[in-house]
């Protein structure tokens, strides 16, 4: 049977629809982790290119921890405090030998919890360590139990959450399956409880194949 030029179009449009509509599907997927922050000396965070055991911040900064759930580092959340030195460690004085590292710590929402957990409430303290100290010994000095896992990942902090380590989550996901969020590629943000629906992203493509999918029929239609 021979194809239209109106027909031929309209089966591009389909295909591309589908095309778009699959791509958001195969986003849906996420992990979840504590993804750690640095203070840009300001009010801004910015995502720690090191891990905790690495970084050997100087006194008077400050580090965040928040757990989600995100894809990669580009959508992950950030802590929901401004990164204040001056407002944590206003009650800690400084003493010779020492310094003060400023940590903010955010267990997240209840919708990045892992079922049967609540999150624990956000809080701040301020480290007083030696001065060669790490992040992550600082961390440890005001939020016992850390848990690692074999990579040095950073897998629970005050015991939460009780169980899992850098998870995979979403609709395309198994109950077993872990990965590394640092290595995930994906792009949509899992951690708005959406459910893993198309993204504002995915939506925007898809608006943009209906009008070039429309704009090609009216040009066969004038070519009839």
């Amino acid at each position: 049977m021979r194809r239209t030029p109106v027909t031929a179009a309209l089966l591009l449009l389909i295909g591309a629809l589908l095309t778009v509509l699959g791509a958001g599907s195969a986003q849906a997927a996420g992990y979840r982790y504590w993804s750690f922050w640095e203070g840009d000396g300001g009010k801004n965070w910015s995502y720690a290119t090191q891990g905790p055991s690495l970084v050997r911040p100087d006194d008077g900064a400050v580090q965040g921890f928040r757990f989600s759930v995100s894809e990669d580092s580009q959508d992950s959340a950030q802590p929901r405090r401004a990164p204040d030195f001056g407002a944590i460690c206003a009650g800690t004085p400084a003493e010779e030998g020492t310094k003060r590292i400023a940590l903010v710590i955010d267990p997240g929402t209840a919708a990045d919890a892992p079922d049967g957990e609540k999150p624990p409430a956000l809080r701040t303290a301020c480290a007083q360590v030696e001065p060669d100290a790490s992040t992550a010994e600082a961390l440890a000095s005001v939020a016992k139990p850390l848990r690692y896992d074999s990579s040095a990942m950073l897998c629970a902090i005050s015991d939460y959450p009780a169980s899992g380590c850098g998870e995979q989550v979403g609709e395309d996901s198994g109950a077993s399956d872990t990965g590394d969020p640092a290595t995930a590629s994906a792009t949509d943000d899992a951690s708005d409880g959406s459910g893993g629906g198309p993204s504002a992203g995915v939506l925007a493509g898809v608006g943009a194949v209906l009008l070039l999918g429309i704009a090609a029929v009216l040009q066969a239609r004038r070519r009839r």
